[in-house]
């Protein structure tokens, strides 16, 4: 269900990524419904004609959920589930759904886990039909008690405490392999990029790890680290991140910030991006907002063009204006390309080795900040050029 509120066009583009978010929850997308409000009814987000409209259709398609692209309020959520007699769910919830299916490594269940209490304690008020007032005390004079829901808003405060104190317990262990990293100076890579863009594909071409792959949105959520000998002798420690999509939740972005700061003290960003999208441009968009949340635009970047097997463009690497290798096409399923971002890797890793050997009676920082902003920039112009 799609909700263009003022003068905004329905993006049609979005409804389609929708659909492909429901395919990878599990959901097969029978009806798609779009309309156009000047604002959000209170009550109901989309009014109660829209409203009736939706639970016929529901009712001749035999749908058993009905999937919102925008967000929905609590008390919108809550009235629908009631008039429509389905589940109700937003865009969030649906991703957030995701997550939680997806998730594989302790870390990452409890991060998800953590999101999701969250997100939930806005909404407690559509979980509940017996929020009256409990009576304490003593048999039956006993005087008001707390709410139901004050109880339940207790209660997943402190589990999202607990979470919270052990994922702390676990970014202590990770700052620890940062430290030991940086002692051996390992050039540390991160892959980053909008969800489906081919980011585990590649890291599978570059390491040979094997992890799962597949085409859907968040195939894989956990970050895998892998080492990396280049045909120079140089070794890279490479990452694997979580995907990004649009109107990513806030939640997830806080849950996962301890994971995603690890890009952020990432040496070289190599920015996947998937060179048959037909809204490449947008996707770029995204990446860089979150990147930006995180700490992680003043990473020095090359973009990665890939799946151009799929639009029949030439594979190629194109220097930016300090004579490095910016931006390269390839393809991470038949591997054409790759060696131009091993070379690239190469030059990299050759620039910060210049760089901290005039560097006199200075300690090397490895988050090539030095060279970001003495020298230039590396992320900044490949996005200006269209495919």
């Amino acid at each position: 269900m799609g909700v263009s509120f003022g003068r905004v066009p329905i993006d049609l583009r979005s409804l389609d990524e929708l659909d492909s978010l429901a395919s990878s929850a599990g959901y097969q997308p029978v009806e798609r419904l779009v309309c156009r409000r000047d604002r959000p009814d209170a009550a109901l987000s989309v009014g109660s004609g829209k409203a009736e409209e939706i639970d016929a259709l529901v009712e001749s398609c035999g749908a058993d959920a009905v999937i919102f692209d925008n967000l929905l309020s609590p008390v919108q959520q809550r009235n629908l589930n009631r008039l429509l007699g389905v589940p109700v769910l937003d865009r969030t919830d649906l991703i957030l759904d995701i997550f939680a299916q997806r998730a594989r490594s302790n870390e990452g269940k409890l991060q998800v886990e953590l999101a999701r209490i969250e997100h939930q304690l806005t909404r407690l008020v559509r979980g509940w039909t017996h929020l009256e007032r409990q009576r304490g005390g003593i048999g039956q004079r006993g005087g008001p008690g707390e709410k139901q829901i004050e109880l339940d808003r207790r209660m997943l405060d402190t589990k999202a405490r607990q979470l919270r104190s052990r994922l702390e317990k676990l970014e202590k262990q990770r700052r620890t392999r940062r430290r030991s990293r940086d002692r051996r100076e390992a050039f540390t890579v991160s892959l980053v990029g909008y969800t489906n863009a081919g980011k585990s594909t590649l890291f599978n071409l570059l390491t040979g790890a094997g992890t799962y792959a597949a085409d859907q949105l968040f195939a894989t959520l956990d970050t895998l680290t892998r080492r990396l000998r280049l045909p120079s002798g140089d070794e890279v420690v490479i990452s694997d991140t979580v995907g990004f999509v649009r109107d990513l939740p806030h939640q997830l972005v806080e849950a996962f910030r301890a994971t995603l700061e690890e890009t952020a003290q990432a040496d070289l960003l190599l920015h996947v991006v998937d060179a048959s999208a037909p809204d490449r441009d947008e996707q770029v968009e995204q990446v860089d907002k979150v990147l930006a949340e995180i700490g992680a635009d003043t990473v020095p970047t090359v973009v990665v063009l890939n799946k151009i097997d799929q639009v029949g463009l030439p594979a190629e690497a194109q220097r930016g204006p300090c004579g490095s290798i910016s931006r390269v096409s390839l393809s991470a399923v038949t591997g054409e390309g790759i060696q131009a971002l091993r070379d690239a890797l190469v030059e990299r890793i050759a620039a910060r080795r210049a760089s901290s050997e005039t560097t006199e009676g200075e300690s090397f920082h490895p988050d090539f900040a030095s060279v970001a902003e003495n020298k230039c920039h590396f992320s900044s112009s490949p996005y200006d050029e269209r495919v």
